[in-house]
């Protein structure tokens, strides 16, 4: 049978749309080797210019190196530069992230297609095992009613719609059953789950996922603040709860916020951190420096307000235009240097942050999956989601492991 290759741009979510086309192919075999391909699938991400510009890339150096490989493209830049790549002959093939159970037919086309399909489908298929992975990504809602300005995800993505819950807990119930432990809950705004129907929220979904038999960790992706509810927070104690949230906050000047569009403010996300710090939880956001509108004034109250959170991980990044959306027409851009030297800053007091962090939680036991290996060191992630390096004579891949971590600057290290 012939090939396939699969290269995943992008968040867990595209991990999981990755593992869905995987799990319905009957006629093609998976390789993780680029070379052995006859066919490689693009799962694009399209959240800024540049990761437009890096799938284009991609797509450039497999026709260069690779010229006789069949190449499709899928995922949220099929909706953005699916038409030109097709047009210009540099895909075969372009389908919507609703087509994905059809993958085996799709990729038997003998003639050019280009087919988005329906953007407010619903995920139904049943994954059996991720392949390459030790942990298993797990996608509970799909599309976003928010509209951030910078943001083209939920034009590419559509509005927020839950995966039905009986399929997650059939899809949990399976994985754990093949020996995930580890569950990482993902969506494209994850904590939107629950809003539209009767009787049911994150935190009722999360407390039946912890009943089912193989389940030792639940992870979870991006939240927002308004959506830690007083019934998300009595489950913060549960040992099933990886010690480790993601709360986005964007930013913390409020005037950015306003014209970010964001629904969060410096007072109300501040105690919020506060609360779920000493509950015991590291934390990580998202921070977009250089946004239009940014003035230094602005940023440096901004970074005043930021080294006083309690963050112990940063998702940073510096602003890039996404065209179609409201940002890319905004003035008053901010230099490019600028935005690198504030990016840094913030950089800087996170470093100091976890690092102060793994050194106040190096007595406790650290419950630790061991995802590879590393050179000399396997590697994983414990539950305040630090890496740790393991030096073993045994082969402890897949295996949990309990350990009290010698805390480095650079990392946490264990041997056993």
């Amino acid at each position: 049978m012939k090939k396939v290759f699969f290269k995943t741009f992008g968040c867990r979510t595209n991990t999981f749309d990755t593992q869905v086309m995987m799990s319905r192919l009957q006629n093609y075999t998976v390789t993780e080797e680029e070379s052995q391909a006859d066919v490689v699938v693009v799962n694009s991400c399209t959240v800024t210019n540049g990761a437009d510009s890096s799938v284009r890339g991609y797509v450039h150096h497999m026709q260069k190196h690779q010229p006789h490989t069949k190449l499709f493209l899928t995922g949220c830049g099929a909706h953005t530069k699916g038409e030109t790549l097709w047009s210009q002959q540099k895909v075969f093939g372009v389908f919507g992230q609703s087509q994905k159970a059809s993958i085996d037919t799709l990729l038997a086309q003998e003639q050019p297609f280009y087919d988005l399909g329906d953007l407010n489908f619903v995920d139904e298929t049943i994954v059996t095992e991720f392949v390459g992975k030790s942990r298993a990504f797990v996608k509970i809602q799909e599309g976003c009613n928010f509209r951030c300005s910078y943001c083209i995800i939920p034009y590419v993505r559509g509005d927020a719609r839950d995966m039905v819950e009986a399929g997650i807990l059939a899809q949990i119930s399976t994985l754990a059953a093949h020996g995930y432990g580890e569950f990482i809950l993902t969506g494209t705004n994850m904590g939107s789950y629950g809003n539209k129907a009767a009787g049911t929220s994150l935190a009722k979904l999360l407390q039946k996922i912890s009943l089912i038999r193989g389940v030792r960790r639940v992870r979870l992706g991006s939240l927002e603040p308004i959506q830690i509810d007083d019934a998300f927070k009595e489950l913060l104690g549960e040992p099933w709860m990886a010690r480790h949230l993601h709360v986005a906050i964007q930013h913390t000047h409020d005037d950015m916020l306003r014209i970010m569009n964001r629904r969060n403010r410096h007072a109300t996300h501040a105690p919020l951190l506060e609360f779920l710090t000493q509950a015991g939880y590291a934390l990580g956001t998202d921070f977009i420096v250089g946004h239009p509108g940014e003035t230094p004034a602005m940023w440096q109250e901004a970074l005043v307000r930021f080294r006083t959170l309690p963050l112990t991980h940063l998702h940073a990044f510096t602003y890039s235009k996404r065209d179609n959306t409201p940002s890319a027409s905004m003035p008053n851009s901010v230099d490019g240097a600028m935005a690198k030297e504030r990016m840094a800053a913030l950089l800087e007091s996170i470093d100091a942050n976890n690092y102060a962090f793994r050194k106040a939680q190096a007595h406790l036991p650290h419950e630790v999956l061991i995802e590879s290996q590393k050179g000399e060191y396997y590697y994983g992630l414990d539950q305040f989601f630090n890496p740790i390096y393991i030096q073993s004579g045994h082969d402890i891949q897949g295996d949990w492991l309990t350990l009290t971590p010698d805390v480095q600057k650079e990392a946490n290290y264990g041997s056993f």
